[in-house]
């Protein structure tokens, strides 16, 4: 039974280092690379969708939440402990996955995350296995019917785009979506589309702070969904938003994307 919450997030770039290998392209050019490997992706989906499939992300940002599961019979209560993002500006993408990987295994935490078992977590694991990184505990954890690698297993991994969707009985939503029916803050004039403009002028700690802000967001939807679903009770629920306000607060003092993020909720 896991005793603390994973709330996490990435933010990816093109890799144009695959572009040669994958499309032939010649061209020293990072522009020349990235439009080679989207009209790759636009051919083999027949002119659909030239967003790059995960194999091809390069991962910039990681950021997540942790946060003490505690329990009262069938109730939980959630004690938010730190919100973060892993390494620091000069951290390699080795070194970003290695620490996720790292960090995780150790604390054997159920995830929660947006749209992470169709994106995240499949990135995660091809840059792994493209920098040599194990992971055997993703694996080996729990057992047929609940484990990482149980789509249906809320209680291990709980992707909200797919709990909310009832695992794709109903349209899925967006993330921003979701916050706008729930008022919280959602996007701050920054979305995943910006993310390779702002890497390109250097802005890395604008990309981690944004990461911060959606991981943010991703737990405050988590603990609607889980008051909706009878885990949280009304005052429960009612103390993990205050508990939320009151980090928010106190970080924002130091950490100015966050306190904009509580300017915005409120």
């Amino acid at each position: 039974m896991h005793n603390q919450l994973f709330v996490f997030d990435i933010e990816t770039i093109p890799d144009t280092a695959l572009a040669h290998a994958l499309t032939g392209c010649e061209s020293d050019d990072i522009t020349l690379q990235r439009q080679a490997l989207e009209q790759y992706h636009l051919e083999i989906t027949q002119g659909k969708n030239s967003f790059l499939r995960q194999p091809f992300h390069r991962v910039v940002a990681i950021s997540f939440l942790k946060a003490e599961i505690q329990r009262e019979g069938n109730q939980e209560h959630y004690v938010l402990q730190e919100l973060r993002t892993g390494g620091n500006l000069d951290s390699s993408e080795k070194q970003l996955v290695e620490g996720f990987y790292h960090h995780l295994g150790k604390m054997k935490a159920r995830l929660v995350s947006f749209n992470g078992r169709t994106f995240d977590l499949p990135v995660l694991k091809f840059r792994a296995m493209h920098h040599g990184i194990s992971a055997p505990w993703v694996y080996q954890s729990g057992d047929k019917w609940n484990s990482y690698t149980q789509r249906y297993s809320l209680d291990w991994h709980c992707d909200l785009m797919d709990g909310l969707s009832d695992f794709g009985a109903s349209s899925a939503i967006k993330m921003n979506e979701a916050c706008v029916l729930l008022g919280l803050p959602g996007k701050l004039g920054t979305d995943g589309g910006d993310v390779m403009k702002l890497f390109d002028q250097g802005k890395l700690q604008e990309i981690r702070n944004y990461c911060e802000t959606d991981v943010m967001n991703t737990y405050l939807l988590y603990l609607h969904f889980m008051y909706h679903r009878g885990t949280l009770s009304p005052s429960s629920l009612e103390q993990c938003l205050n508990d939320a306000v009151h980090y928010l607060q106190e970080e924002g003092q130091q950490r100015p994307h966050l306190k904009e993020f509580l300017e915005a909720w409120r």
